[in-house]
């Protein structure tokens, strides 16, 4: 298990059950937040990639650099089986906006709250 030591501005030290792994001074550079989201089932859609038709069971949403949130879809062919991971846009939809920003919210509380 992973432990962060520091207050902002000090040094933090990064440590493991087995000792301190690394001290870090410099600002750390975050190219993305991401969150993966359980699509509920009266939302979910089906849409089709290379001729399999797949249902959309959930959502990795990510916060980019500048503050704003992408979102794509990711599900299981209808079919049965694994099939590959292929990405799907979200529709345009505001219960699905809807959805995206509650994830959103809920993953900036958890990251606050965390020891």
């Amino acid at each position: 298990m992973l432990g962060i030591l520091g207050r902002p501005g000090e040094p933090m030290l990064v440590r493991s059950g087995r000792g301190t792994i690394a001290s870090m001074t410099a600002p750390v550079e975050l190219s993305a937040l991401a969150v993966n989201v359980v699509i509920p089932e009266d939302l979910r859609w089906r849409d089709t990639r290379r001729h399999e038709e797949f249902e959309l069971q959930s959502l990795t949403v990510r916060m980019l650099p500048d503050g704003t949130l992408a979102a794509k879809a990711y599900g299981r062919p209808v079919a049965g089986g694994r099939g590959a991971y292929v990405s799907f846009p979200v529709p345009d939809r505001p219960e699905l906006t809807a959805l995206i920003s509650a994830a959103a919210d809920e993953a900036a509380r958890r990251w606050a709250g965390h020891a």
